[in-house]
């Protein structure tokens, strides 16, 4: 091998990257004992480009919906100011109209769970009066209903008593919190006001440090990774809206008691995808059945038809080819996101499988044209 200068460099590089190999290998600990520490100061940082991203997918509707032009120096803060009030609006409509709701379905089901077992009770004697060793079984349970009660109060007293043990600790983690989410927060919004220029002097800093080929390859990744990622998101938060409110307008059309509060459970649960929107029948099916068993069924049919409805003419304008993922995929990263990271691993593992989709499958294409060019057609002698 010739030792030019261009051999030389390469084997410079190789040299540094073993002696950090093994440096790295032989204190891993403190490593990653840094890589902690350092992750807990940029946390701030990370919340602000998540709330940022959340924020910036309203905020681009709203921008084309408004009678400013781009050129406005108002269009901006204005878009910017009707997307956090979208937003803040949504959670204070959850925490001040759905949670009464729950509160009273709680204090509902105190009565009703001990009533429908009684009642269960009485229906399985009827039921088994042929066979008095089974009837006298059941006759034999009996729940205290009170006892059971108060240690669940006793649990949550003790559980609570161990978790905030001192009240100072428990208030600088409050402050603590409060804290890193305010300034995640301004991060966000000077984010979302200097996009462009940011945008702009990271593809600067791109250009002067990497080559060509690899700046324009890592763009048209990222713009790849943006664009399937709002576009799923936005389609999922839409189609879970649509699906709550077609819940909440059916149930009241047909009398049926908790159509609020099962609404707004199926358009939370239905942001998971594939198994969401079950987790709120079962959970709708089970309040309905403590008050009325003929109205869970009943639930349960509608259910399965509104799902269909969904799935067949809703999902596919609403989503439509965002994620561009097949079935099998799909199960694969809900599993995995699950698996690791729980519900919020399922909402990203999706669109972030259908970038890794996207870009093997434009990979094995090049790879198969270059290796197997199509033939020309031969031309046909007269």
């Amino acid at each position: 091998m010739e030792l030019n200068d261009n051999t030389i460099k390469k084997l410079r590089w190789l040299i540094v990257f073993a002696v950090v190999a093994v440096v790295a290998g032989f204190n891993y600990r403190s490593l990653f004992g840094f890589a902690v520490k350092l992750f807990g100061f940029l946390t701030p940082l990370f919340l602000g480009g998540v709330l940022a991203f959340i924020l910036n997918v309203p905020m681009q509707r709203i921008e084309k919906l408004l009678p400013l032009k781009k050129e406005s120096k108002a269009l901006r803060p204005l878009s910017l100011c009707l997307s956090i009030v979208f937003v803040v609006g949504i959670v204070v409509l959850v925490i001040f109209v759905v949670m009464p709701q729950v509160i009273d379905t709680l204090l509902s089901l105190q009565n009703s769970i001990p009533a429908f077992l009684t009642r269960a009770k009485e229906e399985a004697e009827l039921l088994f009066v042929q066979f008095p060793e089974i009837a006298d079984y059941i006759n034999g349970i009996q729940i205290d209903w009170k006892s059971f009660l108060n240690r669940v109060v006793e649990f949550l007293t003790t559980g609570a008593g161990t978790v905030l043990t001192s009240t100072l600790s428990a208030a600088m983690s409050i402050i603590s919190g409060v804290t890193t989410f305010f300034i995640g927060f301004v991060f966000a919004i000077y984010i979302l006001l200097q996009k462009e220029t940011l945008s702009r002097q990271f593809k600067k800093l791109m250009r002067a440090f990497l080559p060509e080929a690899v700046t324009n390859r890592t763009l048209e990744i990222l713009h790849l990774i943006y664009e399937t990622f709002s576009s799923f998101f936005a389609g999922q938060c839409l189609e879970a809206v649509i699906l709550g409110s077609m819940f909440f307008v059916v149930l009241s059309v047909f009398q049926l008691p908790y159509a609020l509060l099962i609404g707004v459970l199926i358009a939370f649960t239905a942001l998971i995808p594939l198994f969401g929107a079950f987790i709120g029948c079962v959970i709708g099916a089970f309040l309905m059945l403590m008050v009325e068993p003929i109205n869970a069924l009943v639930f349960v049919i509608i259910f399965f038809v509104l799902q269909q409805i969904e799935g067949n003419l809703i999902y596919p304008h609403v989503v439509g080819n965002s994620v561009g993922l097949p079935s099998i995929w799909v199960l694969m990263a809900v599993t995995i996101g699950g698996s690791t990271m729980g519900i919020v691993g399922m909402l990203i593992f999706i669109p972030l499988c259908s970038v890794l989709y996207t870009l093997l499958r434009e990979e094995v294409n090049k790879r198969l044209s270059k290796r197997y060019p199509p033939k020309k057609d031969k031309a046909v002698k007269p």
